[in-house]
Order: structure tokens, then C-alpha cells, then sequence
């Protein structure tokens, strides 16, 4: 699998396309260009649809919230998160897990489906 990004504005969110393997430097690009987008739209409902093939090593993960605060992601995000990959979801709920205790965004969910009912309530 290759490592692959896509951040698109999709009218009422922010879509992420997020395969492949995940470090530290990857999370930062990723959590970046998502901050740009946002501003450019005035948007800030993050959809984002991974196949983690190796998910950041839990260290990394209990950094994130860093991250998030230096691209200026904070309380006024929705981020809803699927992970595709059962192997690497433990990783990113102990992430969601991380975040929540830190006062930031993010939960994570099992279908798509689920996670554009909470993030826009709609199917």
C-alpha cells in the first residue's frame, strides 16, 4: 500500500484520505494541511477515512495534542475519524483517548456511515 494524502473541502466538510504508514512527521503534514483547508473554507467539520498500514507509535500519539495546538486546531474542530484497519485502531482510539483528556477534538468511528451522521447529521 502506498502512503497517500488527500485533503479536500467538500462543501460542508473537510475530507482526509489517509493510507499507508504513519509517523510522527506524517501526523504533522497531515494535521497541517487539514488547519490550511479549514481556514481557506471557513469550514472546520474534518472527515477523515484511513488505512493505516503501520499507525505512529504511541509516544507520537501522545503528541498529537502539540501538534494540534501549533496548526492552530482546537475546541471549534468536529473531527470524526474512520479507520479502516482493526489492526491499527487501538492506536488511534489510545489517540482519541489522548486528545479527549487534553481538551481537543476527535472521536473515532467504526463505519463512515456513523461518521457523517455525527459530523453533519446526515447518512
Amino acid at each position: 500500500m502506498e502512503n497517500t494524502l488527500e485533503v479536500t473541502f467538500e462543501g460542508d466538510h473537510v475530507l482526509v484520505i489517509a493510507n499507508g504508514d504513519k509517523d510522527y512527521r506524517y501526523m504533522e503534514k497531515l494535521w497541517r494541511e487539514v488547519a490550511t483547508a479549514c481556514d481557506q473554507h471557513d469550514c472546520y467539520n474534518v472527515l477523515g477515512l484511513a488505512d493505516t498500514r503501520t499507525p505512529v507509535e504511541a509516544v507520537e500519539g501522545y503528541d498529537l495534542p502539540n501538534v494540534f495546538r501549533d496548526v492552530g486546531i482546537g475546541p471549534h474542530y468536529r473531527i470524526a475519524w474512520v479507520e479502516k484497519n482493526v489492526d491499527a485502531r487501538d492506536t488511534i482510539e489510545f489517540v482519541q483517548t489522548v486528545l479527549a483528556n487534553r481538551g481537543m477534538p476527535g472521536l473515532v468511528f467504526e463505519t463512515e456511515q456513523e461518521a457523517r451522521t455525527w459530523l453533519l447529521g446526515t447518512g
